[in-house]
């Protein structure tokens, strides 16, 4: 009744989202008419008020003395969502840590599951990468925001500077900073094997990082859930109001290039990851693991579809019940394919549409820092397009246009989110019988049946 309630209250939350979606289309193209008429009859101060009511950017100089009604609402919601970016990840990736020292005697599974996972996701953001670039050189995510996006974007410094600044020199820097991901990802996995190391000594700060996670979590579902639809109307609603439809083209080009490249992951990259590393046949697979995708998708929640993935790997393609309870929640939390890839296309559409070059060096650190943000995202609807926020900081993309096209991609992401779950929970699966496989835990008459 638990698992029925929230794919209920997920299948309410898609239906208001993409309610709120075109109800933003139609209020932001009417605005846009009004806008037409007005100026073209002479009544440009007319618009300008409703400008300064409505949109106007107030921490801007043209600014004082406007009132910014949407504006407002809508960095209130983007503000409460980078609230805690550099705490989640930092409690995700320390319990991970925490979760595959807990038990010594699977230190081999531990190694195998680990292994499966960075497999699939470098080949996940191989594909990204190429249908990202192709996009961009067919030039279906370039666009001109007035003189905005046409403007060069500069990031200020080499991108590789990320890299080097991995290890802190000073950690309240780096808590104190939502860009540094890869320095908190550093403090998370130190933090969590010392746990592990010192056992039971730790128990009370593990108790308060599982605490933490959960309120963050609790949080994130909640802003979303209540505040989501009516942040999706107030984003798109200003976003076209004040730039026009032109931003529709590589809107739409985003979405289709990120569904295109989730879609054949799903359908064929774990397929050929399970032919090439087990010798199963992949059909059956796909045939059996589909209801979880479905599953996946409706609810947008990898830890709603646990119990049923669980259940349908242990019985119904044979893994061994010890290795499903420990590779399926160990994904949950560090196995983010879907979430890795819909962030590097994400990425690639913001930087083109905001006037930075797009190179294959730059694709190549996007995508690094893309899967090692994405093992920090939690079990959460919409938190994969919140850690895509780190990306873009650690890659520079920070200019107007940029921050423009990241929130069109928050109000537009809902339907990309739900693919990205089905990814997500299919390739917990996948590697659970690439493991269990390899350490002959694999029932195969059940697997064939």
């Amino acid at each position: 009744m638990k698992i029925q309630s929230i794919k209920n209250n997920s299948n309410q939350l898609a239906i208001k989202m993409a309610f709120a979606l075109i109800l933003g289309l139609i209020a932001g193209t009417s605005f846009i008419f009004l806008r037409e008429h007005l100026n073209s009859n002479g009544n440009s101060e007319a618009w300008s008020l409703v400008n300064k009511l409505l949109f106007q950017d107030i921490s801007s100089n043209d600014g004082n003395g406007a009132i910014g009604i949407f504006y407002i609402a809508g960095q209130l919601f983007i503000n409460s969502l980078q609230l805690v970016i550099v705490p989640m990840v930092f409690t995700s990736i320390t319990l991970a840590m925490c979760h595959i020292s807990d038990t010594k005697k699977l230190g081999r599974i531990s190694y195998k599951t680990i292994l499966g996972f960075l497999a699939t996701s470098v080949f996940a953001l191989v594909l990204a990468g190429v249908f990202g670039l192709t996009a961009h050189k067919l030039g279906l995510f370039n666009v001109s925001i007035n003189d905005i996006a046409s403007s060069q974007g500069n990031s200020g410094n080499n991108p590789l500077l990320v890299f080097v600044q991995a290890i802190p020199n000073n950690i309240s820097s780096v808590f104190s900073d939502n860009g540094r991901v890869l320095s908190i990802v550093f403090l998370a996995v130190v933090t969590g094997l010392c746990i592990n190391t010192l056992g039971d000594q730790i128990l009370i700060l593990k108790n308060l990082l599982q605490d933490i996670n959960k309120i963050i979590t609790t949080f994130l579902t909640f802003i979303i859930t209540k505040f989501g639809p009516i942040a999706i109307f107030v984003l798109i609603t200003r976003t076209f109001a004040i730039y026009g439809v032109n931003h529709l083209k590589p809107a739409l080009a985003y979405v289709l290039t990120a569904t295109i490249a989730l879609l054949i992951f799903l359908t064929f990259g774990y397929a050929l990851f399970i032919f090439f590393t087990t010798g199963l046949n992949p059909i059956i697979f796909i045939k059996k693991i589909a209801k979880v995708a479905l599953f996946g998708f409706s609810t947008s929640s990898s830890a709603a579809t646990l119990p049923l993935n669980t259940k349908t790997i242990v019985e119904e393609l044979g893994v061994n019940e010890e290795i499903a309870s420990f590779t399926l929640p160990l994904g949950m939390t560090i196995n983010m394919n879907g979430t890795a890839i819909m962030q590097v296309v994400a990425a690639i559409f913001i930087a083109s549409s905001a006037g930075y070059n797009v190179t294959v060096v730059n694709i190549l650190i996007i995508a690094l820092l893309a899967l090692i943000a994405s093992i920090g995202t939690p079990a959460a609807p919409g938190a994969g397009a919140i850690i895509l926020f780190t990306v873009l900081t650690g890659m520079g993309y920070q200019n107007d246009a940029a921050v423009l096209a990241y929130s069109l991609v928050l109000a537009i992401n809902r339907p990309i989110e739900m693919l990205v779950t089905s990814l997500n929970v299919v390739g917990d699966a996948a590697t659970a019988i690439f493991v269990a496989k390899s350490e002959n835990c694999l029932d195969e008459k059940i697997y064939n049946s």
